[in-house]
């Protein structure tokens, strides 16, 4: 799998830890505690108004929706070491756009939301910008749509690997 491709998520080696011990939590002792509480709400009867059935299974829902896109993201998961440093943008790589006719610049890890707990900014590389400037190099121009319909052109200044 290429390192500039949309669908591998790159993840620090914190990161995919924690994801994984998460993964392993909900895919394991959280699912057998949802069971043992939808069971004893429908111990208590009538389940049309039973409001803690009714909300441990939308619980439960909410938690294997959570375990799939785990198991989807630590799949893609590119761990470890980052991209190479050779101003090509991709996952794992700290992104410094600026605007066509503004001096304004905007810089952020184009990576998972997953990481989004760190002090820079997170894109997904299936944004609208994201997908624009995977790819591309320090120095090219890429546009993209903005959810209105409108156009955006940005100019690549720094694309370097993500250090944590």
């Amino acid at each position: 799998m290429s390192e500039t491709n949309a669908s591998t998520t790159w993840l620090t080696q914190d990161a995919y830890d924690r994801l994984a011990a998460e993964y392993e939590r909900l895919s394991g002792p959280a699912r057998d505690e949802i069971a043992r509480k939808i069971q004893a709400a429908r111990e208590e009867g009538d389940l049309k108004e039973n409001g803690g059935y009714h909300a441990a299974k939308e619980e439960q829902g909410k938690m294997e929706a959570r375990i799939r896109q785990l198991r989807q993201l630590l799949e893609n998961a590119k761990v470890g070491e980052g991209p190479a440093n050779d101003g090509t943008v991709g996952p794992g790589m700290v992104v410094t756009v600026r605007y066509d006719g503004d001096d304004d610049t905007l810089t952020f890890l184009l990576g998972s939301r997953e990481d989004a707990g760190h002090a820079i900014e997170v894109y997904s590389p299936s944004s609208p910008l994201g997908s624009a400037i995977v790819g591309k190099s320090v120095g090219d121009a890429a546009t993209y749509a903005l959810p209105s319909g409108a156009k955006v052109s940005v100019s690549i200044v720094e694309a370097k690997p993500y250090t944590g």
